[in-house]
């Protein structure tokens, strides 16, 4: 293994053509959206929309060298409105100059920028001042200006694969910048890299001088997990890949399966989200998508939560996956769920009904007089605590039917009682059983 050289090894094997780059080929293969714009000779508008280190920047250089275009790079985190004016000003020396010269302007962390920020790109777009390119690791939808958005075509960029990052890897060793892995280590050295292209080059340089140093070649796994010490994933505890996460864990306990719901409560907890967080969810859960169908559910997510209160973490968070799993395994019903937003819909667009006089609080004597409660039937002075033909709809409302039971666990007791409470109030001649 050679001396390391100062310029940064990610630097170093930084693609120079387009057939240098790896993966992406979803975009960058023969006939793919993004090859064939590099191939018209016409740049035009985008944003790159990817995880870390699975080369954004680099497929941004690499359309300004393809069109003989000013690279301007500008940093969302660190730059503002200043260095917008910098760009405009070097676009129109370019575009004016001697020999005429194309502008793209590269924004890196593009979701970083607010709103005026981001309006302040729109009218050199429209006037073809500089071809704008966005670098961004959520979801443009949420986090990018429509009227921006809508100027410009957004590529989605994958997670590099494990054939994609031993590419990288034998990439280095031909240079002779890393020294030989063994195929356990190699194999740990990608799951640590987790997809992330930059991560794993600056762990290889890391090793390279770590191993060059205390003489070790080859790197051997018992060695690696010495110096990278506890394996952390790639995890934006904040951002799209959190809201992914969740949603495929409250997806999955929806769909029943035990395993795949303990999945990814795992990886939420490896990645460091707050377990006071999922228990809240879990929660929900058992509200949303359980129900009235095994109302044991809520009471045992509550109970999870309380249990991780008193014990912390790691110890808590058994309780965690004993209502994840319990909740994925149960009967699910979400009529309840429904029967409220369906109440909430009624009511927003309906009219102030009045409360039916029998039905109203008489707690003083002119209310009494004013016939408030009069008529009242009490339930419990019934014959089984039931007053079959009362009314308690607003007068002239029809019967709404917002509750509706499905047929799976205790919902269906539920169901029986409500058809048996109908026909008692059919017998009465009620309308609620219409």
């Amino acid at each position: 293994m050679s001396a390391p050289s100062h310029t940064p090894l990610a630097e170093r094997l930084r693609p120079r053509t387009l057939g240098e780059v790896i993966g992406q080929q979803h975009i960058l293969g023969e006939g793919m959206a993004l090859r064939l714009a590099f191939e018209s000779g016409q740049p035009h508008s985008c944003i790159l929309w990817g995880p870390p280190g699975v080369g954004k920047t680099t497929i941004a250089r690499l359309m300004a060298e393809a069109f003989d275009a000013q690279f301007i790079s500008i940093s969302a985190v660190l730059g503002g409105v200043k260095d917008i004016r910098e760009a405009v000003e070097k676009a129109e020396l370019a575009r004016d100059g001697l020999h005429p010269q194309r502008t793209i302007v590269f924004v890196d962390e593009v979701h970083r920028f607010n709103k005026s920020q981001q309006d302040a790109f729109l009218p050199h777009v429209e006037s073809g001042l500089f071809t704008f390119i966005g670098a961004t690791t959520e979801n443009p939808s949420f986090e990018v200006n429509s009227a921006l958005l809508s100027r410009a075509a957004v590529y989605v960029l994958q997670p590099l694969g494990e054939a994609d990052l031993k590419q990288i890897v034998a990439r280095a060793q031909a240079i002779d910048a890393v020294p030989a892995l063994e195929p356990d280590a190699l194999q740990r050295l990608l799951g640590y890299a987790d997809g992330d292209a930059r991560r794993l080059l600056n762990t290889l340089e890391t090793l390279a001088m770590a191993a060059t140093r205390e003489k070790i070649n080859p790197v051997t796994d018992a060695w690696l997990l010495k110096v990278l010490g506890e394996r952390m994933r790639r995890y934006d505890k904040g951002g799209e890949q959190f809201y992914d996460t969740i949603s495929a864990l409250h997806k999955s306990v929806r769909g029943s399966d035990p395993d795949a719901s303990l999945y990814w409560l795992v990886r939420m907890l490896d990645g460091g989200v707050d377990p006071r967080y999922i228990s809240r969810r879990l929660i929900r859960m058992a509200a949303e998508d359980i129900g009235l169908a095994d109302p044991r559910a809520l009471r045992l997510a509550l109970d999870a939560a309380e249990v991780y209160e008193r014990l912390g973490s790691p110890e808590g968070e058994l309780a965690l996956a004993e209502c994840v799993v319990y909740l994925a395994v149960t009967a699910k019903s979400n009529a309840v769920y429904k029967a409220f937003n369906e109440a909430k819909a009624f009511v927003k667009q309906d009219g102030t009904r009045p409360v039916p006089m029998h039905l109203r609080n008489a707690p003083t004597q002119l209310m009494k007089q004013l016939d408030y409660g009069k008529g009242y039937r009490y339930a419990h002075d019934e014959e089984d605590g039931f007053a079959a033909g009362e009314k308690y709809l607003p007068e002239g409302m029809a019967e709404p039917g917002f509750y509706r039971p499905v047929r799976r666990g205790l919902e269906i007791k539920i169901d029986d009682k409500m058809r048996e409470l109908r026909e008692k109030n059919l017998i009465q001649g009620n309308p609620r059983g219409k």
